[in-house]
């Protein structure tokens, strides 16, 4: 069976010939520390991973050695993190937003990563378009905590912002789907924290439930399944997020409390769950036999249908290589059909 064909499964409800995996991303550093190459695409093939999760690649201007301006318009820093500290955002002023231009949702650039891994694995692996479902590119356009002040203050203002973004993403996958008739897209907007969503529930619902049903199920009807990922305690939204259309949620995640026998009790095999190796602990600092043993243990609580086994979110710098690949011979051991 294929990887392509394990990622399916999962996400149709259904048990494979082993439990599937696949990562949101792999740091530069772990691909090198294991393949010699930085490349994501070397260390999915010579690990034989199930998927791959791509972005859309937007351009990059240095002004100094370590600071850049991207195709969105914000100045970043790099700072040895995965993810670059930002400085300015191209958004200062909420009433002013419609000045703003979305990047060429179709510019001959901006799917050379997807294509990439197409060509490499054709149908061997799934190949997964990451798009975002609005709150995370509001966020990035006028700053994070300009973005929580806007939602607050200029409600109306924020919604219009968040259609836009909305707007933009299902273009994104619209044009991915009509160049390379791929299946999956994974959304991957952060709206809540360990304690519960950035907003009061009744808010959330109100200002942005609307825009995020729009988006999937805009997805969903161009024939995609749904990956949707949010780190933190979610408990207030799943069950919006499952109405909406959602295939699989991600990653059920423990420092919010959460645990995928309670998730797999409350909603049996009506959506598929990913996760769950806790990527703050063993995998960065314990043996290969207690990250077997974490696997073993999220196999049993998830069950082997309708589960994809991962990381709590990915293998960032921290996570020690060889902990990695005892995760994964533990669940090609353990989630054997």
């Amino acid at each position: 069976m294929t990887g392509k064909e394990r990622i399916e499964l999962a996400l149709q409800l259904k048990e494979a010939d082993c439990v599937a995996t696949f990562e949101w991303f792999i740091d530069a550093k772990i691909c090198e520390a294991i393949t010699g190459s930085p490349d994501p695409i070397e260390t999915v093939e010579a690990l034989d991973i199930d998927a791959l999760n791509v972005r859309c690649d937007y351009t990059k201007e240095f002004t100094t050695e370590n600071t850049f301006v991207d195709e969105w318009g914000s100045t970043r820093q790099l700072t040895g993190d995965c993810i670059a500290a930002t400085l300015e955002n191209p958004i200062t002023d909420i009433a002013r937003h419609k000045e703003y231009v979305f990047p060429d949702p179709a510019a001959s650039h901006r799917f050379k990563s997807l294509e990439k891994a197409l060509d490499r694995f054709g149908d061997r692996r799934a190949v997964i378009l990451n798009t975002r479902d609005g709150f995370s590119d509001v966020r990035d356009l006028l700053g994070y905590e300009e973005a929580l002040i806007q939602f607050m203050l200029e409600p109306e203002l924020f919604v219009e912002l968040l259609n836009r973004s909305v707007d933009y993403n299902l273009e994104l996958a619209r044009i991915a789907k009509k160049r390379f008739g791929i299946n999956i897209v994974a959304t991957t907007d952060d709206i809540a924290k360990a304690d519960g969503l950035l907003f009061r529930p009744q808010l959330y619902m109100e200002r942005i439930a609307p825009s995020f049903k729009r988006v999937i199920q805009g997805y969903k009807e161009m024939g995609y399944y749904v990956i949707k990922h949010c780190d933190g305690d979610v408990t207030d939204v799943i069950d919006v997020w499952i109405e909406a259309g959602i295939d699989c949620l991600d990653p059920i995640d423990p420092s919010g409390g959460m645990r995928l026998d309670d998730m797999r009790a409350k909603y049996g095999n009506s959506i598929c769950l990913k996760g769950n190796v806790d990527c703050k602990g063993a995998l960065c600092s314990g043996t290969p036999e207690q990250v077997a043993e974490e696997v073993k243990d999220c196999i049993r609580q998830a069950g082997k249908s309708a589960y994809i086994c991962s990381s709590s979110n990915t293998i960032h710098q921290g996570v020690n290589p060889d902990n990695y690949r005892a995760m994964l011979d533990a669940i090609r051991l353990y989630g054997k059909a």
